[in-house]
């Protein structure tokens, strides 16, 4: 079964680790795309002498603009189904979730009946879940948030790792661009799980939260005070998107 992991990047040539991907590019069944969205610095000259490293595993879809996470992840996954990939999946170029994390994650959705695995940062004992305290905090308070307009129990939406099983719901839930550049992950969510035109939704039961057991924030993340901000304010047009799609799904089911 073929896995090709989306790795959006925007001016990481510095931040890239390129003997971690090439590691992660060696996994068995594992192919990398890293979508350049638009950078200004020398990523894109980076991710080609990744791709000239291993050709057959790690590819390279620039984009001339600049057009945010979400899109980048988005149109990346749509050039990984085009692919042939039977799983996608998406992850942050940091690396935050490491290399075997991100393998653990997919093998389990690999071997179980689900449609979507989502890591999740849950700090138990025995796991290394570092995370800054604001961050965390604002992240629990955005997390109940989410789960609200999702109407679905997750604790953690917004882990940069996801994978995904091709099916006719998860076409559609990419055929169009997210609201939001860095809440894009509910709205995927959320089209999935009502479904988007005629395409039936996936059940509750085939979405899976897998705790992570390594996951370490990086201190440069770029997603700021004031982003994270926006992103809260992104959940109402969000809310409205999917309360539409459930009005449609409603109506459908009507006639």
């Amino acid at each position: 079964m073929n896995c090709v992991l989306v790795v959006p990047c925007f001016n990481e040539e510095t931040r890239l680790d390129r003997a971690a991907f090439l590691a992660l590019a060696d996994a068995p069944r594992m192919e990398l795309l890293f979508v350049d969205d638009g950078s200004t610095d020398c990523t894109v000259g980076v991710l080609r002498d990744l791709h000239s490293a291993a050709p057959e595993r790690i590819h390279v879809l620039p984009l001339e603009r600049n057009g945010g996470k979400g899109e980048a992840i988005r149109r990346g996954m749509l050039d990984a189904l085009a692919r042939g990939a039977s799983l996608v999946g998406f992850a942050d170029a940091d690396l935050a979730t490491p290399p075997d994390e991100l393998v653990r994650l997919r093998d389990e959705l690999e071997v179980s009946e689900w449609s979507v695995a989502v890591g999740s940062r849950v700090m138990l004992m025995g796991t290394k879940i570092e995370r800054h305290l604001w961050r965390h905090l604002v992240g629990r308070l955005f997390a109940t948030l989410a789960a609200g307009v999702l109407k679905m129990p997750f604790y953690d939406t917004q882990c940069g790792a996801k994978f995904f099983r091709d099916t006719p719901a998860l076409r559609a839930a990419l055929a169009e661009p997210f609201l939001s550049r860095w809440a894009f992950d509910i709205e995927l969510l959320g089209r999935l799980h009502i479904g988007v035109r005629k395409v039936p939704g996936i059940p509750l039961e085939q979405f899976r939260e897998v705790p992570l057991y390594r996951w370490v924030a990086v201190s440069d993340s770029k997603l700021s005070f004031g982003g994270m901000t926006k992103t809260l304010l992104d959940l109402t047009r969000i809310d409205r998107e999917l309360a539409q799609l459930r009005v449609a799904k409603r109506t459908q089911q009507d006639d």
